[in-house]
């Protein structure tokens, strides 16, 4: 039967299918004529000829494969890695800063797909702004989850996406296994050489350069009998963006009706203020605050690589290949911040109708003012990636080949930014006008607003307006965080070929180890929570703008946007000048929060039979194999033992350690095996239409930071006697690998030379998935000031007085009654003035720490566990269509996701649930042109909305995605054979991303994005 992709077997080719575990079928009328020789071969210098390629790793290859190509040399079809990978079926992408950065296939994302690099596992590291969780780009390390935003597609040859899984393929992908190919000097004899320019402009962009550049040069030249080979390639990358955005630090869910609500929440038992109020036993919800933000960001990224190949008879070939791979990222970041500050400042609530019921409208009216925040963060982190691998094909015989496989390879995510001593992820320096005297939020548009009423006579400089005469500072956060991962791995593949078939066997050893670490974020005192100094900064230091406007597609409605931007380093600076400390210093904690190490090796043998024959005059195709695997887990942690959580104010708690407390190592073993089968069939059916069905078990390990052995996370956002909860997490060593039952069943119709259709069913049933599970604990013996003896007092003598007990005043009276110096009469001397409560939250030395008769702090603390088991189920439509030789052609692909757990938007916020994330439906509409010179590519993508997380925050809350689509754009002219001109759009129409809790009104993180535009040439030698 004849292929609708016929070609002979190029070099490429023959090590693609090597890959791939199968030989490409060559054309049987090839195979008959010996002197038919019209058979077309495959040249990949074009977009239809990429498309060509990749549909004929799709035909030929045994499994469900997807691949993509370049173009040409240095000419892949995006400018990232991930946004090509989201063209394939089934394949999406999550964003930052509006690029691809981790790929979801089928439902699993990144920490459940394998990254491969030329068939070797690449090592996972990211941590970005210190974990400081002040957005939803922050990340504390811990991840197994691989960031193509690391990598630049121009040295890249084809992309690879296995969705069937073989005995020869290394595991930890239940979603896939994507396999990044790199160029072989030898598979492209003779010199070759390209060099490129872009110049790039982001319209997001507003305190960077309007333009900035992109080069690559990519070399292959190999002497004349092609038995020695050079590859070099070199890119650098320069990206200057911007971003508009608003955040909710958190949602509180609580029970209405509840005897200690509305106490818990809001603080305020007055059910006169409650409007549209919910149902008794009504799930119902309070904001933290309302921020509004801004970041301006560069990214320099650059990528090198070489290749060295020699083959010194027909037999042996060898090589040696070196990849670096560097992103450095520098962000500054600001915000607007007005916090909820609850109890008998709400005036008024009204709240949607929604099944939890959420505050469309609040307001709050002080007693004095409060402030209105405007922290500024610097944000600076270098990423880096070094692998050297060796390679050796001996081909012993015509029937038996021997491959040998070695490589190291480390990802280190570090922080580099400013400090005295280790270097920081984020600096964040707190500043604010007390000018509030009173504030009205609206939560019930896609962006929130509010207003303020400002007043600065009381504690400003009292020109009736806001300025920079009226800021000061507050706290002080140095953070770090980091995460290095290392792998050494070798490999040895054998080959024996039969008549009908072939044999492979082989065996891998990998040994990897991760290690992640985070400084305790403690919070130096400039100014504190109450801004005691406002007008303390240096003239010229602060300039005012105008934050609102800087949202492009959203109305502010009545928000005013006063913003503030400062150099925050500069800042920070002058903060601890202003405020001279044993306790303030330009640099980071010397105490880790934690300091984690993961070693994993792994020991597997496997092997696999494929077979060709025939069936009723129909191709057939079997491929089956069996890999073992055995797998010894260390998990050590260098823990610090906190001493105590510090009562710095109203809700605000500050873990403090004794730096002169050591670590303490503490360390766990574990070690699991997996026997993994494989199963791979095809037929072809008639000469156009192939059918196919596969099964495997694959297994996908858990996240580094869920093996890790010291307990984290330790915090408290009010006083427990008035119902607030501690929390923690822990984490479980032992845990055992996802293990996945998959299958696949899909048809294919190759019906014309460069098109096709494809339909496919695939269902994975997943055991062993981690949930949650919480119980109540307490920890290095911890006590809580809030519930005990003194808190009692204070709270009766409020009660006995008239006054409201919330945080605001139990802190307030507390205070009062441990300084009698101060308050002779005790708690007669309580007035709950504006004026005392500031005095009694900010004077220096008076904040609350435990005491002996405290009893100790019972922390909520969640940890993993294998207790799940879930079911995904889903289905792939796929069509490429030319149009004979007018040089149009279309893609289109539709991708179905299903699963059996979902998240429980009405479910308990005091128990976690088990839900499966990132499971949504996509689909790409892409409409090609290739004729008389140029090359037309429009590009469509849309997902629709997702779970991102679960659990999330103080009350397990779900975090949802919405529905994003994006339009791309490439169009090419070649002036000649040698010089190539273009122009790319990146989400040309400027979509935006929000993330949302239980209900839409529950706003988590929205970000205001734009277009990216690039001109650029492109020369070949």
């Amino acid at each position: 039967m004849k292929s609708k992709f016929p070609y002979k077997k190029t070099i490429l080719t023959q090590s693609i299918s090597l890959l791939l575990g199968t030989s490409v079928m060559l054309p049987a009328m090839a195979q008959q004529t010996p002197d038919d020789d019209l058979v077309e071969v495959i040249e990949v210098t074009g977009l239809k000829s990429s498309l060509t390629e990749a549909a004929s790793i799709k035909q030929n290859s045994v499994g469900v494969v997807d691949a993509i190509s370049a173009e040409d040399i240095g000419k892949f079809p995006d400018t990232n890695l991930a946004e090509s990978l989201q063209r394939i079926t089934g394949v999406s992408i999550s964003r930052s800063n509006g690029e691809g950065n981790e790929v979801t296939v089928r439902g699993f994302g990144g920490e459940n797909n394998m990254i491969t690099l030329n068939g070797r596992m690449m090592p996972a590291a990211q941590t970005y702004g210190g974990g400081s969780g002040a957005d939803g780009t922050t990340r504390g390390g811990g991840t197994r989850a691989f960031n193509f935003g690391n990598l630049a597609s121009d040295g890249v040859r084809a992309v690879e996406v296995y969705k069937t899984s073989k005995a020869n393929i290394a595991t930890g992908g239940i979603g896939a296994t994507i396999n990044i190919i790199t160029a072989r000097p030898l598979d492209n004899p003779g010199f070759s050489a390209t060099v490129g320019a872009k110049a790039v402009h982001d319209t997001t962009n507003r305190a960077g350069d309007d333009i900035t550049p992109e080069l690559s040069g990519l070399m292959n030249w190999t002497n004349e009998e092609a038995t020695f080979g050079v590859n070099v390639a070199a890119v650098v990358q320069q990206r200057d963006s911007g971003y508009a955005g608003a955040t909710v630090n958190d949602w509180n869910i609580g029970t209405w009706g509840d005897p200690n609500d509305p106490d818990t929440l809001f603080n305020n038992a007055d059910m006169s203020i409650y409007q549209n109020t919910p149902e008794a036993g009504q799930l119902y919800a309070r904001p933290n605050d309302l921020r509004y933000a801004f970041s301006d960001t560069q990214r320099d990224r650059t990528n090198a690589q070489i290749t060295m190949q020699y083959a010194p008879t027909d037999n042996i070939t060898a090589t040696l290949d070196y990849v670096f791979a560097e992103n450095e990222i520098t962000e500054h970041r600001g915000e607007i911040t007005n916090w909820v500050q609850n109890g008998s400042n709400v005036t008024s609530v009204i709240f949607d109708d929604g099944p939890v019921a959420t505050p469309i409208y609040i307001a709050e009216n002080y007693n004095g003012t409060v402030d209105e925040g405007y922290e500024q963060q610097y944000r600076e982190q270098t990423n880096t990636l070094n692998s050297l691998g060796f390679n050796v094909v001996y081909h012993v015989s015509d029937a038996l080949s021997l491959n040998f496989d070695v490589h190291n390879s480390k990802m280190e995510s570090l922080p580099s930014g400013p400090s005295d001593n280790l270097a920081t992820g984020e600096i964040a320096v707190g500043i604010g006008a007390p000018s509030v005297a009173s504030r009205e939020w609206w939560y019930d548009s896609e962006l929130p607003s509010y207003r303020n009423v400002y007043d600065d006579s009381l504690r400003g400089n009292n020109n009736g307006t806001v300025d920079a005469g009226d800021v000061g500072s507050s706290i002080l956060r140095f953070r770090h965080a980091s995460q290095v991962t290392e792998i050494t791995q070798f490999k040895f593949d054998g080959t024996y070929y039969m008549d009908n078939g072939k044999f492979q066997f082989g065996a891998e050893g990998r040994a990897m180890e991760m290690n992640a670490r985070q400084t305790a974020g403690d919070n130096m005192t400039l100014g504190n929570w109450g801004i005691a100094n406002p007008g303390e900064f240096s003239d010229g230091l602060l300039e005012q703008i105008n934050v609102g406007g800087l949202f492009d597609d959203y109305d502010i409605g009545e928000s005013q946007g006063i913003g503030f931007i400062a150099d925050p380093v500069a800042l920070a600076r002058e903060g601890i000048a202003l405020y001279p400390s044993d306790a303030n210093f330009f640099g980071v904690s010397s105490v880790f929060s934690n300091n984690d190490t993961v070693k994993e090796d792994t020991m597997a043998a496997y092997f696999q039979v494929h077979i060709e024959a025939e069936w009723n005059d129909m191709p057939i195709n079997v491929l089956a194999g069996m890999r073992y695997e055995t797998t010894d887990v260390e998990s050590t942690s260098l823990v610090t033992p906190p001493s105590y959580l510090i009562w710095e104010n109203n809700n605000d708690f500050a873990l403090y350690t004794d730096p002169s407390t050591s670590a303490q190592p503490l360390s766990v073993d574990a070690d699991y095996d997996n026997l993994l089968p494989s199963l791979d069939f095809d037929i072809m059916l008639t000469d156009d239409v192939k059918a196919r069905f596969s099964y495997s078990k694959t297994i996908a390990r858990a996240g580094y930071g869920s093996l890790r052995v010291s307990p984290s996370g330790f915090g408290l956002t009010g006083s427990t006697i008035n119902g607030a909860r501690a929390t923690a997490s822990s984490s479980n060593p032992g845990l055992l690998p996802l293990e996945s039952d998959n299958f696949d069943l899909s048809f294919e119709y190759y019906y014309d030379d460069s098109s096709y259709a494809s339909f496919g069913f695939f269902e994975k049933r997943v055991a062993n998935f981690i949930g949650t599970g919480q119980q109540d604990r307490t920890f290095f013996g911890i006590q809580d000031q809030t519930s005990g003896p003194r808190a009692i007092a204070a709270a009766q003598a409020l009660r006995d007085r008239g006054f409201a007990v919330d945080d605001t005043s139990l802190f307030a009276m507390m205070v009062l009654l441990e300084h009698p110096e101060a308050f002779p009469n005790g708690a007669d001397d309580y007035t709950g003035s504006a004026e005392q409560i500031l005095q009694l939250g900010e004077t220096p030395g008076w904040d609350l720490i435990p005491q002996q008769g405290d009893p100790e702090l019972v922390f909520r603390t969640s940890y993993p566990q294998n207790n799940k088991e879930a079911k995904l189920y889903g289905a792939e439509l796929a069509v490429q269509h030319f149009f004979g030789e007018t040089g149009f052609g279309v893609q289109a692909n539709y991708t179905i996701v299903r699963g059996d757990i979902g998240f429980d938007n009405t479910g308990n916020p005091n128990v976690s649930q088990f839900a499966l994330t990132g499971l949504s439906d996509t689909a790409n509409l892409v409409l090609l042109y290739e004729n008389y010179g140029w090359t037309a590519r429009f590009a469509l993508n849309w997902r629709d909305e997702f779970l991102n997380r679960a659990n999330y925050k103080g009350s397990n809350n779900p975090a949802y995605i919405e529905d994003y689509y994006q339009l791309d754009a490439n169009v090419s002219y070649a002036v000649n054979d040698n010089l190539t001109v273009f122009v790319e759009g990146i989400n040309i129409t400027g979509e935006n991303s929000r993330e949302h809790g239980r209900t839409a009104n529950q706003l988590w993180y929205l970000e205001d994005l734009g277009a990216r535009y690039q001109l650029g040439a492109r020369y070949t030698f």
